[in-house]
């Protein structure tokens, strides 16, 4: 497939000259003697090197610690299983927390324009409140605490609590049905259940306590119910077992100094969960040094992060760019929080945020930039955008029409760093450098100490040509285990058996590699995993809330690409006697609207005859988006029923 390459932006020599990324080269360069000159030198550097490369970043990055590893990993051939970091011990809420001045560490900003800020000192004081409260109620190292939040300050201070003693985190957002969070929190059992009793969507107000008494109830694991009152004005919350609000909960104790649990590599910290797309979602167990060492490149090198930068992201509790957001404090940078819809009551909603709060890296997705390209809205004939240096993208693959959106309509001088990854690994395998040029649809390059490469289907290496993305060496923050899955097989099973010759991560992306600029363009998922705004959706929590539909016999649902958008399309087998009216059409969307999220939602729903399986019984998704989206279907012989695909061929043109 060709590519023009076309440049839209490239760095001036000042800009490179000040990058955390040149001063890095410079440091490699000083301990081991070499002479690196370029970003794509010192990946290839840091893949064959990958013991010295994250040694040299260890100490770079100015990392906290009581003691240090003996070594970095035991055995890279560990695939999956190595351990990182051995002997090493230390705390993430420790590095988060080492800035204590009064500098903002948070600005909040709620849909109704309340806000609220909180410094690096009021931040360390209120988590060690937190923390101790945590551990009277006798929440100990280990133990699962979980959130159900917005995108509010309480998040991470309640995160960061539970990390100072050592506890693991996990956490949904509000936008979240009560299915899909026990779905979620019922497998890993948490002690405490920290919930808001309302929030605010598109100028509406929510009452969410009808919704915790119902996800309490159904968690016997949870001993205390932690509310924080987003309004201001505490309710009535007797009728929920074990609850008690926020305010009352804490402690009131001054902070003597906080002692944080030094914790070795193996130690989670996060507990992120998979998509659901052939069951419960998968408990993805990650490390705590790890995710922060991690974090911390991805920050420093490859999103230029500095203290003195204002960084946002449009995001929630729900979706790792949070937890990756919530690093940014290790940096000492100040936060920008949003909750509630980044387009209410316009489009130009973030974009006065960027201008008041004088905002450095703004973060959003695909799915946000395509609208603002489709309603033709010009942020940079409207707004201030003097303090804005670098836009991070992700979430799904951004077109090249849409890098140039962002260069004519929101600022021609700046970095348009588009990066990818997944919640399985709390970061990139693709990401930005600002001493790179930036090509249209193009993402810069590949993440350093990240083996990637593009695989055929035969499993061989290939440039310039659609394959899989893969990862051919461990890293830190791919996951520990899988809750419950302690002997690896469902790792196992999810990343290392596409390709039965060899070992190595496969992360289910469709991606050329180009051998001119070294740069990726990402085309959706190969696998059956749904990414919709940049969120992960899982086909299953589709099907248990349709198929208990009494019209429905079966379904089907999968995404296809609009232009520069990807959209569902569920597909439904009726039962005898059953027509799809458009009122059954709605009855759809209201369930999976109100039991799962308005993400579910589908853009459309369409009758078929039949729902093509595997000889195991398992649904065909791949086979069906490959169809609607003009890809080959290379697994019909795997099909019990691969007739019922002829329809799906038959339509394709229609939908």
């Amino acid at each position: 497939m060709e590519t023009k390459h076309k440049v839209l932006w490239e760095p001036t020599e000042e800009i490179i000259n000040k990058s955390n990324i040149k001063k890095f080269i410079d440091f490699v360069n000083r301990r081991y003697g070499l002479n690196i000159k370029d970003y794509f030198s010192l990946y290839e550097w840091s893949c064959k090197n990958i013991p010295e490369f994250w040694s040299a970043f260890w100490d770079f990055s100015g990392v906290k610690y009581s003691e240090k590893f003996r070594g970095v990993v035991d055995d890279l051939k560990k695939f999956p299983g190595a351990k990182w970091f051995v002997g090493a011990r230390l705390n993430y809420a420790e590095n988060m927390l080492r800035y204590r001045d009064n500098r903002i560490a948070f600005s909040f900003i709620s849909e109704k324009g309340d806000r609220k800020k909180l410094t690096y000192e009021e931040l360390y004081e209120i988590v060690s409140r937190l923390s101790r409260a945590l551990k009277k109620s006798g929440i100990k190292k280990g133990d699962r605490i979980a959130g159900y939040m917005p995108n509010i300050i309480e998040t991470p201070v309640c995160m960061l609590a539970g990390a100072v003693i050592g506890a693991i985190w996990s956490s949904c957002g509000t936008e979240v049905g009560v299915q899909s969070v026990l779905d979620r929190f019922g497998q890993i059992e948490p002690k405490i259940l920290f919930a808001v009793d309302s929030y605010s969507y598109k100028g509406k107000d929510y009452d969410n306590l009808e919704r915790i008494k119902e996800i309490a109830k159904n968690l016997p694991s949870v001993e205390k119910v932690v509310i924080i009152s987003y309004s201001g004005k505490k309710k009535d919350i007797s009728f929920i077992k074990n609850s008690v609000y926020f305010d009352d909960f804490i402690s009131e104790e001054e902070t003597g100094g906080t002692e944080f649990e030094q914790l070795p590599y193996e130690h989670p910290l996060f507990i992120m969960f998979s998509s659901g797309t052939t069951g419960k979602p998968k408990c993805m167990v990650q490390s705590g040094m790890g995710v922060l060492l991690n974090h911390a490149k991805e920050l420093i090198l490859h999103t230029d992060l500095k203290r003195e930068d204002v960084i946002t992201y449009i995001t929630s509790p729900s979706w790792m760019m949070w937890n990756w957001l919530m690093s940014s404090l290790f940096v000492g940078a100040k936060i920008v929080l949003y909750d509630g819809n980044p387009l209410y009551p316009d489009a130009g909603r973030m974009w006065k945020i960027v201008e008041e709060e004088k905002i450095t890296v703004f973060g959003c997705s695909a799915t946000y930039i395509n609208y603002l390209k489709s309603i033709n809205f010009k942020p940079n004939e409207k707004f201030d955008l003097s303090s804005l240096k670098e836009i991070s993208q992700t979430g799904s693959p951004l077109s090249a029409d849409g890098f140039e959106y962002v260069y004519e309509n929101i600022k021609k001088d700046l970095w348009f760093n588009s990066i990818s990854g997944g919640t399985d690994i709390n970061g990139c395998f693709a990401a930005g450098s600002p001493t790179l040029k930036v090509h249209a649809g193009e993402l810069q390059a590949r993440a350093l100490g990240m083996k990637v490469k593009v695989y055929d289907e035969q499993g061989n290496p290939v440039y310039d040509k659609i394959g899989e993305l893969v990862c051919e060496a461990p890293s830190p923050s791919m996951p520990l285990y899988f809750w419950g899955d302690k002997d690896f097989k469902k790792y196992r099973e999810t990343y290392f058996e596409f390709y039965k010759n060899k070992n190595v991560w496969r992360h289910g992306d469709y991606v050329i590699l180009y051998s001119k600029t070294q740069g990726l363009t990402f085309f959706g998922r190969s696998d059956a995993t749904l990414k919709i705004s940049g969120v992960r959706i899982g086909t299953s929590e589709i099907y248990n809330i349709v198929e208990n539909m009494e019209e429905i016999a079966d379904s089907l649902v999968v995404s296809k690409i609009y232009g520069d958008n990807e959209r569902l399309i569920l597909f439904v087998k009726l039962k005898e006697n059953f027509k799809l009216t458009e009122e059954l059409e709605e009855k759809i969307k209201k369930n999976l609207r109100e039991k799962a999220s308005p993400r579910h939602v589908p853009y459309k729903i369409i009758e078929v005859p039949d729902i093509p399986y595997t000889m195991s019984m398992k649904k065909v998704e791949i086979a069906v988006k490959n169809i609607l989206n003009n890809r080959p279907v290379t697994n019909r012989g795997a099909l019990i029923n691969p007739e019922s695909l002829d329809y799906f061929e038959k339509i394709k043109d229609r939908i």
